[in-house]
């Protein structure tokens, strides 16, 4: 019988890293994968029992060579942590096209492109566990992140429309929304200045609730108070008002 694992993208640093640190603790075997190797090979030897792919998921094509990787290794993903991604900062008439369809590739395509990989073969077994990094970034508009926000937004959608056609098939679903947390995203990001400290959440406590979400497979997870109240803004105010809002926040 092939090996279950646990497949987590983006797990060179960040939240990734912590899934897979705390996956570990709950002995699952695993599957690393990321751009950067020498980051994966040194938690991949620090946990023992997990083994690296690098791959960059923003290639076309990437997402299927990952897989066949690691079927070809005997393996079967028993739970998948989609956690690749990456936001930009500025104005959209001016950022790089080439960065902004690569973000669209890496946070939609090729997550869609493993949930696919992998439902299938969770619909023949009738088990599995899916879990996509979203963000409050979903629920709203985001201008100076026009595209970030708008990869998140279908990120929450397609989860949910996840969780409910997997549901009877004994499949979990969920999809994860933190708020802002220490990790290198608002560096890559380009945020010019610092977020308040009282509003950053470590990213064990993101993770820890990613994961306790997806064991009671809870379709949308919000970690925090403060990300909550924040993720309701559209139901309280006016579209129009929310985008002004969103707009004036200076990253």
């Amino acid at each position: 019988m092939a090996t279950k694992v646990a497949l987590v993208t983006g797990a060179s640093a960040g939240l990734g890293a912590e899934f897979a640190r705390q996956l570990s603790a709950c002995g699952h075997r695993l599957v690393l994968a990321a751009r950067r190797k020498d980051r994966l090979d040194a938690l991949a030897s620090e946990l023992g029992n997990a083994r690296s792919i690098e791959i960059d998921l923003g290639r076309p094509g990437a997402a299927v060579e990952l897989v066949a990787n690691i079927e070809r290794a005997g393996e079967t993903i028993d739970l998948l942590i989609n956690n690749a991604g990456f936001g930009l900062t500025g104005r959209f008439a001016g950022q790089d096209p080439r960065r902004l369809r690569e973000m669209i590739d890496v946070n939609c395509g090729a997550l869609t492109e493993l949930c696919r990989a992998v439902a299938a073969q969770m619909v023949e077994r009738r088990s599995g566990s899916i879990l996509n990094v979203a963000s409050t970034a979903a629920f709203q508009p985001g201008p100076g992140m026009a595209v970030y926000f708008a990869t998140k937004a279908y990120v929450l959608s397609f989860s949910e429309a996840l969780h409910e056609e997997l549901r009877g098939f004994g499949i979990k679903v969920s999809a994860l929304c933190p708020g802002p947390t220490a990790t290198e995203f608002g560096e890559v990001a380009g945020f010019g200045r610092p977020i308040p400290s009282f509003a950053v959440a470590e990213a064990a406590a993101v993770v820890r609730a990613g994961l306790r979400g997806l064991d009671r497979n809870a379709a949308v997870v919000i970690p925090g108070i403060l990300n909550k109240l924040s993720s309701q803004g559209h139901r309280l105010l006016p579209r129009g008002l929310l985008r002004r809002i969103a707009g004036a926040i200076k990253f």
